[in-house]
């Protein structure tokens, strides 16, 4: 028994020993605390226990009773047998659960993990609470489980999904969403299946009175640990709910720096797989430094080509990113594709054309807006490049366009393919929940700057903030972003209009020349989800990186407006699901992902402007599915809105396995709104 359990464990005899050992010692100096807490009540217990600390000690020499040979081993026979059934549990639930249990996991490790897959949140201190998108629970209350059993009876008792982490969105205080109120922005209702606050059930229940443990010793219980775990909750049905077309992102390198497919035989493997799950198509990023790498305006297409041609003929749908902006140095990105050469070569005479920050460090991921229509890229301004790229782009593939194959043109405006400034540049040394820098110091978006205080008669504001920080820097510990700080003032107010608007006019200028390249296509803007101090006054990430929403003014809705304006549609990067794998960071950093989704859908509704979204970490799990599926079909609207498609990102290999292509699946068709016949499915 011992060696079974040793060698799930992953321990040694002796490593066993020492832990018992120290279990062993550790009731010693238990019992000698409880004595001592005795001794303290009275005199007379003071004189029992000096006589007790006396027995057997030769002459009153006051050394502490020791405890029997025979009943430390006895400790150690309980505590081999209870770690045997704790090897045993693990060993069943890592066989047969897929349950992501460390080596060296105990008890707590099991019950937290069986909590967490019934839906319950349980933090690092042993907190645990009903999260919130927790249901009712089924009839037949829950499901015991009875450590000690064998594992094919372990088995039997608990569902297979594996344990995934889950927080609760309703750990904030009146005060900490004030700033979100002022919004007034709609958030869905409750959900039917949510408990209420007051609603906590006990995670770990007592005996079974049923099995006879009723007054049972301590060691009886060891040998028949029962505990009460809630059962599975049941999931939202969406059969019947519109349908919401499933594109599957395409990795980064897919096409490589010679424009040539990087594996075709890998790629098309993957993709039969994706039609033969009913995905609609696939998302692929168009690289400016791979179409035109070389030489102005000599563009090479041949492997966008002959990637169209394989999805074509898969009879599935492309939506193509125009990339303008360098991939590698950012989270998630697995390979390195620079700007064209040509333009480094520009870039290494007149560094200006790149964002730069107040320290004058150059950030060479995407060109300046201050370019926009400067004539210094051989000639040409930024925005003839962008023009003349995205026509190139349209007269090669036309055939892929007319046909209908290509169904939206996603186009690029700045770092990642996101409407932003560059204002958290880890190449920079910016680390989350950094309120990051802006990005206004390169020549010409501060002759911007300066004419713009020129217009308002105060030249003494042509300058940047002095005082908002640096990267790394916190709200309150800034005097431009805290509380009463500068942001709120007239020069402050002055200044984030200004930087704001020149985001503004680039997606407008760019939009408008997209619009007119590619016509009756689909084309669209994606927006970045900065969530980060959304629960502070001044919104500090949201300002450095150019939307000027403090809590006293919505900064997303001349953004739907311009969007509106050239019937583009809003592609919003959703962060929701980070909270299920990192709650700690979202609480420390005042973040609030739902809220900020909230004011961006609104701001777009309230143009009637299409939203389609993507999400910005790879998920493989129910939970995470089922927390996307919602931001997806919101199923407490009232209006029953939706969102124009969904970009999963990204296609990779462990995608494909086999129960992670399952659950893929299922997601698949719940945003297909299909029936799944699987009855732990459906509500």
């Amino acid at each position: 028994m011992a060696t079974d359990m040793q060698k799930l464990l992953g321990t040694s005899e002796e490593e066993d020993d020492e832990d018992m050992d120290m279990d062993v010692k550790e009731e010693d100096d238990r019992d000698r605390r409880n004595r001592g807490t005795h001794a303290a009540s009275g005199s007379s217990n003071d004189e029992f226990m000096f006589q007790q600390d006396q027995v057997g000690t030769p002459g009153g020499g006051g050394s502490r009773r020791s405890r029997p040979v025979e009943e430390k081993e006895r400790t150690k026979l309980r505590e081999r047998h209870r770690r045997a059934i704790t090897a045993r549990i693990l060993g069943g639930l890592r066989r047969h659960g897929n349950y992501n249990l460390r080596v060296r996991a105990d008890i707590n490790d099991v019950i937290a993990a069986l909590a967490r897959e019934a839906g319950w949140v349980v933090l690092p201190d042993g907190t645990t609470f009903p999260s919130k998108s927790q249901g009712t629970k089924p009839p037949g209350g829950s499901t015991a489980v009875v450590a000690g059993s064998s594992a094919s009876h372990m088995a039997a008792q608990q569902s297979p999904p594996p344990a995934v982490r889950r927080v609760s969105s309703e750990l904030r205080s009146p005060v900490e969403l004030s700033s979100c109120r002022m919004k007034g922005v709609f958030k869905p209702a409750q959900s039917p299946y949510d408990l209420p606050p007051t609603q906590s059930p006990e995670l770990v229940g007592s005996a079974n009175k049923a099995d006879g443990l009723v007054g049972c010793s301590v060691d009886v219980i060891n040998s028949k640990q029962i505990l009460e775990i809630p059962p599975n909750l049941a999931e939202q049905d969406f059969s019947g709910t519109p349908y919401v077309p499933v594109y599957v992102m395409l990795p980064l390198g897919v096409i490589n720096m010679k424009c040539e497919l990087a594996d075709r035989d890998g790629l098309l493997k993957h993709l039969r797989i994706l039609k033969s799950i009913h995905v609609d198509g696939v998302k692929v990023n168009c690289w400016w430094g791979i179409a035109e790498g070389h030489t102005p305006q000599e563009y090479n297409w041949n492997g966008y080509r002959q990637l169209f041609q394989i999805v074509r003929d898969l009879n599935l749908k492309i939506q193509v990113l125009m990339s303008f902006h360098e991939c590698g140095g950012n989270v998630g990105d697995d390979v390195c594709i620079p700007l064209p050469h040509w333009v480094a070569e520009v870039g290494r005479t007149n560094p200006d054309i790149y964002f730069t920050d107040r320290e004058g460090r150059r950030n060479p991921e995407c060109l300046s807006w201050g370019i926009d229509k400067e004539r210094v890229l051989r000639g040409r301004t930024a925005l003839e490049v962008y023009f003349d790229y995205m026509r190139s782009f349209r007269i090669e593939l036309a055939d892929f366009i007319e046909d209908g194959v290509i169904s939206m043109v996603e186009i690029g405006l700045g770092p990642c393919g996101e409407l932003r400034y560059p204002s958290c540049s880890i190449k920079h040394g910016w680390r989350y929940p950094g309120v990051g820098e802006f990005q206004c110091y390169d020549k010409y978006l501060l002759k911007s700057l300066r004419k713009a205080a020129e217009s308002r008669g105060n030249l003494f504001w042509a300058r940047g903030p002095d005082n908002a920080g640096s990267y790394n820097s916190q709200p309150q510990g800034t005097g431009f972003f805290c509380d009463g700080g500068d942001y709120d003032g007239l020069y402050g107010r002055f200044f984030l209009k200004w930087y704001s608007q020149v985001l503004i006019d680039h997606a407008d200028q760019i939009l408008s020349l997209a619009k007119l390249v590619f016509d009756s296509t689909c084309i669209a803007a994606k927006l970045p989800d900065v969530h980060w101090w959304y629960r502070t006054a001044s919104h500090a990430a949201e300002l450095t990186a150019g939307f000027f929403n403090p809590s006293n003014r919505d900064g997303y809705a001349a953004v739907a407006s311009t969007l509106k304006k050239h019937g583009a549609t809003l592609s919003f990067v959703s962060g929701e699901v980070q909270v299920l794998n990192r709650p700690d960071d979202f609480s420390g950093a005042l973040g609030e992902p739902e809220a900020v989704a909230w004011q961006v859908l609104n701001a777009a509704w309230d143009t009637d402007t299409p939203i389609a979204r993507e999400n910005s970490l790879p998920c493989q799990d129910r939970v995470g599915y089922n927390k996307m599926l919602e931001s997806v079909k919101f199923p407490n609207d009232p209006d029953r809105r939706h969102l124009s498609s969904f970009a999963y990102s990204r296609l990779l290999p462990a995608l494909m396995e086999g129960h992670n292509i399952v659950e893929f699946e299922r997601f698949v068709k719940k945003l297909h709104g299909e029936a799944l016949m699987d009855h732990h499915q459906q509500v």
